[in-house]
């Protein structure tokens, strides 16, 4: 499903790709335990959709160094995605596989993040 394009983020490549994520990660942690649920599960979850909230919400400010706090806060994001993957890792929620699939997204996402930081800095 596609937006209709009105709001500014609808069209930003990495808000579509940041939604595509929390999908991704929703999946994943369908299997992990359900002692989780309310631990790893719930922080991960909301770590990943942060990064789509954070850059529709920021591309409404009136003021590029306001948008820029913004895409910084869904880095800080993902930095927080990442970790917890690491964390099921280790505890063998997720396969070393699932997890550079992941990773590797994450990788993408932070890239996109970063130019458009700059892209707006000029």
């Amino acid at each position: 499903m596609s937006g209709k394009g009105y709001f500014r983020f609808e069209k930003l490549d990495v808000w579509i790709d940041a939604r595509q994520f929390v999908s991704l990660i929703y999946k994943v942690t369908e299997d992990f335990p359900a002692k989780e649920r309310f631990g790893l599960i719930d922080q991960i979850r909301r770590a990943a959709v942060s990064i789509a909230l954070n850059i529709a919400e920021g591309s409404t400010k009136n003021s590029d160094p306001d948008f820029r706090r913004f895409l910084r806060m869904s880095q800080g994001s993902v930095n927080e995605v990442v970790t917890a993957l690491y964390i099921a890792l280790d505890q063998k929620f997720i396969k070393e596989g699932k997890f550079d699939e992941l990773y590797e997204f994450t990788l993408r996402l932070n890239a996109r993040l970063n130019a458009l930081i700059k892209s707006i800095s000029h």
